[in-house]
């Protein structure tokens, strides 16, 4: 796996890099940064997978279809890279077998005695299995946890959210307790689960992890039989 590139002017540990891969039954997954030229492919699937986004995802002013069009992403590529650029922020496009898959992101970094920031991911309904989202989350959180030098990274979810529970479980993610009213998510404030990791809790690492449990395999591995 490789890791950060070549630090120069305007760079921020642990970002830009490009993580993995890693095998899951549903192919090799990477982490890679944003590129201007994700605009088509990040368009065409989150229009199409509204239903299984919009539930989840924070609200956020005007239409979904303006939001998600082909000609809004520039402005979120370079306000990611510009978040990457400070430190604010690493975030990553996942891919399977080299091809766009979703994102996923340690936002909010805040450095200092706290070294805390958030997880968030989507990932495309057509490859919703395969381990795919918790393959991402664990080469994203081994990276902050190593060359970007966090301590602690939090995940808070819906409790309808069954699908994201599963994967941050089979982190060792734990919960911590419920913030009230937390988010504005389709509509109305809702209630989020607080589940967290820290540094403490992954001794050898959430990749390790997944491949002692046969969740993942390192690349080049022979598979027989599949996975879970």
């Amino acid at each position: 796996m490789t890791g950060p590139e070549p630090a120069e002017h305007g760079r921020h540990p642990g970002w830009p890099a490009r993580l993995g891969p890693i095998v899951t039954p549903a192919g090799h997954v990477a982490l890679r940064p944003p590129r201007l030229r994700d605009a088509g492919v990040w368009s065409s699937i989150r229009l199409r997978d509204r239903p299984h986004l919009e539930d989840w995802e924070p609200s956020a002013f005007g239409d979904w279809s303006d939001r998600n069009a082909a000609f809004a992403w520039p402005a979120q590529w370079y306000a990611l890279r510009a978040l990457g650029r400070r430190g604010q922020a690493l975030p990553f496009v996942i891919t399977v077998n080299d091809q766009f898959a979703g994102q996923i992101t340690i936002g909010n970094v805040v450095r200092g005695a706290l070294r805390s920031a958030w997880l968030g991911y989507w990932v495309s309904s057509s490859l919703t299995r395969g381990g795919i989202a918790t393959a991402a989350a664990a080469l994203v959180v081994d990276h902050a946890f190593g060359p970007a030098g966090l301590h602690r990274i939090e995940a808070t979810v819906r409790p309808e959210n069954t699908a994201s529970l599963r994967v941050l479980a089979k982190l060792g993610f734990r919960q911590e307790g419920v913030y009230r009213r937390y988010l504005d998510v389709a509509g109305s404030w809702r209630d989020h689960l607080c589940l967290a990791l820290t540094t403490e809790d992954t001794p050898g690492g959430l990749v390790n992890h997944l491949v002692h449990e046969g969740l993942a395999w390192p690349p080049g591995a022979r598979l027989s039989g599949g996975g879970r």
